[in-house]
């Protein structure tokens, strides 16, 4: 399983780049292996992101925008799910993944 984080590397939106940095300095910080696969420099990229956020995650008009995260080829969803999950210290759930022992969410499983 590998994640999959879609980015623009030359988006001209702060607000993009922010919440692309938010996530991948966070994956690095907590040690989440991931890729970087760039919508902007790419054409299949950014054709495969597209095709592959589910209906009922696009915006209402225009394309999905970066960041899109995947678990290979399942979406997990954008920077506002990643955001609500991080939150709720859900990432690895989020992701797909398995909560190492001792992270706050391995932790909160073990309590529930």
């Amino acid at each position: 399983m590998v994640i999959k984080v879609y980015i623009a590397t030359s988006s001209g939106s702060t607000s993009i780049k922010k919440r692309q940095q938010d996530v991948l300095g966070f994956f690095d910080a907590v040690n989440i292996d991931y890729e970087e696969k760039d919508i902007a420099a790419n054409e299949e990229n950014r054709k495969w992101m597209r095709e592959n956020v589910p209906e009922n995650c696009r915006p209402t008009t225009g394309n999905p925008l970066p960041p899109q995260i995947f678990n290979d080829s399942h979406y997990c969803g954008d920077y506002d799910a990643f955001f609500e999950a991080r939150e709720n210290n859900a990432v690895y759930a989020f992701l797909g993944l398995s909560a190492p022992p001792g992270s706050k969410e391995a932790l909160a499983k073990q309590n529930a």
